[in-house]
């Protein structure tokens, strides 16, 4: 559990080629969430962008809307009508202008409750997205199992320390259910210096070990700088039955639902921690961070390629979510406002809301950049 053997990571062709497809499957699933609810509500959409800037090509449906597919890969939009923007603000001399016909299928003259379905189904399709992939992941790829067996306590260890021993079978960590031995990291690695309670069964009693997993800073399986939490505890795969197992639809589907559930529980665990200062805010990764973790993640193969893009799924919902003006949950936000004061907040408020959601976005961009660069390239900080 707390050793890992290198890897070769991967070239920059593999690495920018991996980055494309993945971003472009997840940004393109979120617009059309938008894209889709709009159309149901009858908004007419002047563009669908996968990308920002320059036009590389497209084309224009029978509804008039504008499909392109342009050159810097890092988002997209759907812009509708009456619009000054990818971003939904609205540009009131163009609605101000419009005709009563134009007016019924203009975003801004649609009911509050409407405005936000549309904004809310970009992240909700982004989860959809991260379900079906883990659905048939598990279906036909399916998962590494071990029995949850501790075949060894590492002398000095903080699992020693809280009185681990070789034959212990973990069955619940805080409450949570262990059904492999997999799933023990996934929970210790995100909570260093944070007490868990592990139940393990020894001898046919069970007991409850409290264990504070200790932080350290280790080289993942391509050679990236990481800070986990450890306790010391390793599993003999031959002893503990490793297997691949496959699910059915019905199991498929529910633990595909726990998987998405998972990552956006750790997710905003993680977040807290970086703003507590729990764990350092050099582990927040950006688009460079990405791109290199998807050429590393295809380097091991179709479904751990496959995987990845749900995961990266559904941190593109949940960072959508977040109540920062520019963002969808900043819109959702607006929206609630509207609906509980029965009136919109003012153009100029909204403005300068946009603005703030923009340096924020930025400053965080820059972070995430500096982090990548310093970490995950050059491996110094």
């Amino acid at each position: 559990m707390d050793s890992i053997a290198q890897l070769p990571g991967a070239g920059p062709v593999t690495m920018i080629l991996a980055f494309l497809v993945v971003l472009t499957i997840v940004v393109f699933f979120h617009e059309l969430g938008h894209f889709l609810v709009a159309r149901w509500n009858g908004v007419k959409i002047d563009a669908f962008s996968v990308g920002f800037g320059p036009e590389l090509f497209g084309f224009n449906d029978k509804h008039g809307t504008r499909w392109k597919l342009a050159m810097i890969p890092l988002g997209g939009y759907v812009k509708f009508h009456g619009d000054m923007n990818g971003a939904s603000m609205p540009d009131n001399e163009v609605i101000n202008a419009m005709t009563d016909a134009e007016r019924a299928e203009s975003f801004a003259h649609k009911k509050v409750w409407q405005r936000a379905s549309i904004v809310a189904a970009g992240p909700i399709a982004n989860f959809i997205l991260a379900i079906v992939i883990f659905t048939f992941s598990l279906m036909f790829i399916g998962r590494v199992i071990s029995d949850p067996l501790v075949s060894a306590v590492q002398p000095g260890s903080a699992a020693e320390a809280a009185g681990f021993q070789a034959g212990d079978i973990v069955k619940l960590v805080d409450g949570e259910k262990i059904a492999s031995f997999t799933d023990i990291p996934r929970l210790v690695a995100p909570n260093p210096g944070r007490q868990l309670v592990f139940t393990v069964e020894r001898d046919g009693k069970e007991l409850e070990l409290p264990v504070t997993p200790r932080l350290e800073v280790r080289k993942d399986r391509f050679g990236n700088r990481e800070e986990v939490g450890l306790i010391g505890i390793t599993n003999d795969g031959q002893a503990a039955n490793a297997r691949v197992e496959k699910y059915g639809p019905v199991d498929a589907f529910g633990r595909a639902i726990y998987e998405t559930w998972f990552i956006i529980t750790r997710s905003l665990s993680g977040l807290w921690d970086m703003i507590t200062g729990a764990i350092s805010v050099k582990q927040l990764s950006g688009p460079i961070g990405i791109a290199k973790t998807s050429g590393d993640v295809a380097t091991l193969g179709i479904g751990a390629l496959v995987n990845w893009v749900a995961l990266i799924s559904v941190s593109i919902g949940l960072l959508n979510l977040f109540p920062i003006p520019i963002l969808d949950g900043g819109h959702l936000v607006f929206y609630a406002y509207e609906a509980i004061r029965g009136k919109p907040l003012s153009d100029n408020a909204q403005e300068y809301s946009f603005r703030v959601g923009l340096a924020l976005l930025l400053t965080l961009m820059v972070v995430a950049t500096w982090n990548d660069i310093s970490t995950r390239i050059f491996n110094f900080g």
